[in-house]
């Protein structure tokens, strides 16, 4: 069992890259930790076998039209067992701003269809 420490770069704040990689990352059984860092970067903690990391590693490097990890700069070491599973770390009121940034985009969708359907 080893320990993977990365710091991702890239559009991978506000863009659901944690979320994604929380998922990958208990699907593959992992112990560990993934949370946004001040500079713009990720920064994940993944435990667990070895040979899984190693494709852990390429199932993180995502590109897609809302992320896009430009570099990830990857650090493996003895294995702590200071976490007791995966988890992804966030600031108090995070969620809340979230949250209200995707009701206004929803309020948003609900105009414009309202408005396609008063066209038809």
């Amino acid at each position: 069992m080893k320990r993977l420490t990365a710091y991702v770069s890239g559009n991978v704040q506000h863009s659901g890259y944690r979320a994604r990689v929380t998922d990958i990352a208990r699907m593959l059984g992992f112990k560990g930790t993934v949370e946004n860092l001040d500079d713009g970067r990720v920064k994940i903690i993944a435990e667990g076998d070895e040979d899984k990391l190693r494709w852990f590693e390429e199932a993180i490097c995502i590109k897609n039209s809302l992320i896009n990890v430009s570099s990830i700069e990857k650090e493996y070491s003895s294995q702590r067992g200071d976490v007791n599973r995966f988890y992804k770390l966030v600031e108090k009121g995070e969620t809340d701003s979230r949250l209200d940034t995707a009701a206004d985009h929803l309020k948003s969708l609900i105009v414009a269809v309202n408005r396609m359907n008063d066209n038809l």
